[in-house]
């Protein structure tokens, strides 16, 4: 070969490596931006996250998720350091805590005496407090309590305190709250609520099984839609809206969610209001809504704007108020309901078997009549049977249809009964459940099912509907004892007058004599505060409410009577 071409060659071999080289890689770098774009791809919808219970580390990565530029951080609540006494009254247990309180001995033995500077003693900062940086204690964060420090998925109380829960901040609570099993108590305290994000809490707070308490004081929602938190799903049983802004508006939706003819709260215990703007009208509200509970003990109306009209509902409502057009029908319903269970049912095939117009006793008896007079002399040819085993066949059907007629009187006269009261169903249920039981072999274990079915749904509900307490006629007006269930009322500083603390007193009066004569369930109101109204602590009435109340306060002690006054006496 010439060296011409052997040069050319080479070049053209050395030319095509290179070229080798190069696509190589640019394939590699093809391969690694596809690879860092499917990993930067704002796009692509991430895994579901699906959380632990441990409630640090699923609100951390639920915020990363959601890309919030500030994570605020869940740090453990700040408690008053226990006093010397304190330390050596409680004993340690367990050899651990023998090794804690040894430790800590030591070290406050090893501190040093305070230094000496120009013969005067520093005083060394005292330990109530912790020292932090600048507006370090004023960043957004989440405190916990937790049952054990050293599990972290056993937090049991939730405080957030001065920063704003948007929408975002409420989605991820909403997502890590209900996995939490040891959660009972969640305290929002100034955090810029609104209705948006009370509907979220309000939806995600039936899937908190063991949540019994939520304060959410000085939040102040146009929307007013409080009553959302107590839905009949909500396992609530204390509530807190202190300063919230509430109007007669919101107290309107709360007393209705309270208690109504349709639906009452049966989970609530205690409802504290106090601190906002509600006026007679709002009282009013409540005051019906306590018409129909009888699971609230503990109501606050302090700090408001109620003047006698509220009161005097109030003190309506506690001692005995009468009945609505609406709460009378639902009265004859529930009557109606008790007095005649099977009402609703339709009877046995053997009363229908021939018409569909008239009712089972007379059809019976008709047909029973018809075949006396033409069914048995057909009989008689078409079988040709002797006279003995027709008169035998007539003894056993006269018997049949005596036996028919006794008990269709004896239907009858449970009907009547059972549509009396309330005191004749139980012999009408038990009547059923014999005659249920009568049958051979398979028919009487389904006879005993139906009947065994009613008694236990008879006795699964405790609730008694109030409407259905004894009533006194006065005047054309059905009255029905009030409220006794209630023990605390907090009326403090309103605009109470005289008349408004002669009606609650007049209402006192009247749930004693109640409790005396045992006519009434609960112990009724042991508990008021009407402190700092427009009365004037001279006034014959609050002397008179204030002597009253105090020996059903639990928290009184009368005074010690002296050995001098029992001896004169």
């Amino acid at each position: 070969m010439k060296p011409g071409r052997t040069k050319t060659t080479l070049y053209a071999i050395a030319n095509r490596v290179k070229m080798g080289k190069k696509v190589e890689k640019s394939l590699k770098e093809k391969n690694q931006s596809a690879v860092s774009q499917d990993e930067d791809d704002p796009n692509k919808t991430p895994e579901p996250y699906n959380c632990t219970g441990n409630f640090q580390a699923d609100f951390t990565e639920l915020c990363k998720r959601n890309n919030m530029a500030v994570i605020p951080p869940v740090v453990h609540r700040a408690r008053p350091p226990t006093s010397q006494s304190q330390v050596e009254s409680s004993k340690p247990e367990k050899g651990k805590e023998k090794g804690k309180t040894s430790a800590q001995q030591q070290q406050s033995e090893a501190e040093p005496d305070p230094e000496l500077l120009e013969g005067e003693p520093v005083e060394q900062p005292p330990k109530t407090f912790v020292l932090k940086e600048k507006f370090e204690y004023f960043k957004p964060s989440v405190q916990v309590e937790m049952e054990n420090y050293d599990k972290p998925d056993t937090v049991t109380e939730i405080f957030i305190r001065g920063w704003k829960i948007d929408e975002t901040m409420m989605a991820t609570f909403a997502q890590c709250w209900p996995v939490m099993e040891k959660l009972h108590t969640i305290n929002l305290w100034n955090t810029g609520l609104a209705g948006e994000t009370l509907t979220m809490m309000a939806n995600c707070i039936p899937n908190i099984v063991n949540l019994r308490t939520l304060i959410v004081d000085g939040n102040c929602v146009e929307a007013e839609n409080w009553h959302e938190l107590i839905s009949e799903e909500s396992p609530l049983q204390n509530l807190s809206l202190r300063h919230c802004g509430i109007t007669d508006k919101g107290a309107q939706s709360l007393g209705t969610a309270i208690g109504s003819v349709k639906k009452v709260n049966m989970k609530l215990i205690s409802l504290n209001l106090a601190g906002n703007m509600i006026g007679d009208l709002g009282a009013e509200h409540i005051a019906m809504g306590l018409r129909m509970n009888r699971t609230l003990m503990s109501l606050s109306l302090a700090s408001n704007q109620i003047k006698d009209k509220g009161a005097i509902k109030l003190g309506e409502v506690l001692s005995r108020f009468p009945l609505s057009h609406e709460e009378v029908v639902e009265r004859r319903k529930q009557f109606s309901e008790k007095g005649s269970p099977d009402r609703n049912k339709s009877p046995p095939p053997s009363r229908r078997a021939d018409s569909k117009d008239r009712p089972g006793s007379v059809r019976s008896s008709s047909h029973a009549d018809k075949d006396k007079k033409a069914g048995k002399p057909s009989g008689k040819k078409k079988d040709g049977k002797g006279g003995k085993d027709a008169k035998e066949e007539e003894k056993h059907d006269k018997t049949k249809g005596g036996k028919k007629e006794k008990e269709e009187k004896g239907g009858q006269k449970k009907d009547k009964g059972s549509s009396v009261g309330g005191r004749s169903s139980g012999a009408s249920i038990a009547a059923d459940t014999k005659t249920a039981g009568k049958g051979k072999g398979k028919g009487k274990d389904k006879g005993k099912g139906p009947a065994v079915q009613e008694v236990e749904d008879a006795g699964a509900s405790d609730f008694v509907n109030p409407l259905t307490d004894a009533a006194d006629f006065i005047d054309g007006q059905l009255l029905v004892a009030g409220n006794r269930v209630l023990i605390n009322l907090n009326l403090s500083r309103n605009c109470i007058g005289e008349h408004g603390l002669a009606a609650l007193l007049k209402a006192m009066q009247y749930q004693t004599t109640l409790t005396h004569d045992s006519k009434s369930s609960g112990t009724g109101l042991m508990r008021i505060g009407v402190y700092k109204n427009k009365v004037s602590t001279d006034s014959e009435v609050l002397a008179k409410l204030t002597e009253f109340m105090m020996p059903k306060d639990p928290f009184y002690k009368p005074p010690p009577q002296t050995p001098d006054g029992d001896s004169n006496s």
